[in-house]
């Protein structure tokens, strides 16, 4: 009973007629919903516009921070030390990529300094209009990307492009500073990543050596060889001196 009542009510309730006044303050309100979509007077994009935009843009984040930043390199760096060391999942994956995103902030806080300075700041004082801070916003990153791109790349994409000559790395657009940025990062981390394979390998060599000589062919070598990379790892400070280096790497 207690059951039909409530649907009874919600029905009831449902058919009634809606007030005056509401029916009158809808079409007023969608009226100035959809006015606010509309650029104002000095050819600027309206509030609304701008939130769709920033909404946008979040979408894509994880893109840019992917493709425009250090985090690349130094992800894969981190990755390739942990399978050097023989190691699954220590550290796992959440710290590797937390320790990347860090680091990469480390790495790009003077581009970020001169993002804000140039782009968000003036845009939050309405010094500038949305398109100016983007477009600002977008040079920073073009001059950290250009100086971390071999020119073997640039010319390699630009030729694909059958883009003409640019007289000056600012000139070159992002379509090819994009792929060309991203082939020069993995290359670099495959460099640094074969680097730090070299001593663990000798290392795992050394011990298959000795096993072999000893008859224990059944054993595995990595089980044997795993404390002594470790203990090499800690004795030389790896975790400081593989921070440093990758954060030289960008200078």
């Amino acid at each position: 009973m207690i059951r039909r009542a409530c649907i009874a009510v919600a029905v009831t309730a449902a058919t009634l007629p809606l007030p005056a006044f509401a029916q009158e303050a809808i079409p007023g309100a969608l009226d100035r919903a959809f006015g606010t979509l509309e650029s104002g007077n000095d050819g600027s994009l309206s509030l609304s516009l701008q939130l769709l935009l920033v909404m946008g843009l979040l979408t894509i984040l994880p893109s840019l921070i992917l493709m425009m930043t250090s985090f690349t390199r130094i992800l894969i760096v981190l990755a390739i030390l942990r399978q050097a060391l023989g190691l699954q999942q220590s550290p796992p994956n959440q710290v590797l990529v937390g320790l990347s995103l860090f680091l990469s902030l480390f790495v790009m806080a003077p581009t970020l300094d001169r993002v804000n300075e140039t782009a968000i700041a003036p845009y939050a004082q309405d010094q500038i209009p949305a398109e100016q801070a983007i477009a600002n916003a977008g040079d920073e990153f073009h001059a950290f990307m250009i100086r971390q791109t071999r020119e073997r790349d640039l010319l390699m994409f630009a030729d694909i492009a059958n883009a003409p000559a640019f007289e000056t790395r600012e000139e070159v657009p992002f379509s090819i500073l994009l792929p060309a940025f991203v082939t020069s990062e993995l290359k670099t981390a495959f460099q640094i990543g074969f680097m730090l394979f070299l001593p663990f390998l000798v290392i795992d060599l050394v011990v298959s050596s000795v096993l072999m000589s000893l008859g224990m062919m059944m054993m595995s070598p990595m089980i044997v060889s795993l404390p002594f990379k470790l203990l090499l790892f800690v004795l030389v400070d790896g975790w400081a001196m593989l921070m440093g280096s990758l954060a030289q790497s960008f200078a």
